[in-house]
C-alpha cells in the first residue's frame, strides 16, 4: 500500500538507485507489515539547480548524497512503528548503497484508506471484505 518517491541528485548508477528502492522496501516489510509484491516506488533524479537542502539543518550534516524519501501510506501506524521504520531504512541504506545516516531524509504522508485505487477504478481498501 505505500507509495514511495525517492529524490536524489543526478549521476548515480542504476544499481545505486535500485539499492535505494530495495532498502526502503525491505524496511517497510520488516516494520510496516507491507505484503510481498506491494511495491510501488519511483526514483527521481534532479539537476543541482533543482535540488536544494539545508546542509546543516537541525545540526544534521548532509551531503550531495542526500536521499529525500517520501512515503504515502494509510494513517494506521503508531509512533513506535514509524520510528522503527525510520531506523530500519537508515540501517538498510547504510549497508547498501552505503548512505550516511544524515543523508537519509524521510517524510511520511498519511492518507485515509479510501484515498487509494490500485486499478479498475475501485477503492479496494474502502470496499467490504
Amino acid at each position: 500500500m505505500p507509495l514511495t518517491r525517492i529524490s536524489i541528485l543526478k549521476g548515480k548508477p542504476p544499481a545505486y538507485r535500485t539499492a535505494l528502492m530495495a532498502g526502503v522496501y525491505a524496511a517497510m516489510r520488516e516494520t510496516f507489515a507491507v505484503p510481498e509484491d506491494d511495491r510501488f516506488m519511483t526514483v527521481q533524479e534532479h539537476d543541482p539547480a533543482d535540488f536544494l537542502y539545508g546542509a546543516g539543518y537541525l545540526g544534521i550534516a548532509r551531503s550531495d548524497d542526500l536521499a529525500l524519501i517520501q512515503i504515502t501510506c494509510t494513517g494506521s501506524r503508531d509512533l513506535a512503528t514509524k520510528q522503527a521504520l525510520y531506523r530500519a531504512i537508515v540501517a538498510h541504506l547504510g549497508r547498501d548503497p552505503g548512505l550516511r545516516p544524515g543523508d537519509v531524509f524521510i517524510n511520511l504522508v498519511e492518507v485515509k484508506a479510501e484515498n487509494w485505487s490500485f486499478g479498475h477504478g475501485r477503492a479496494q481498501y474502502a470496499e467490504p471484505a
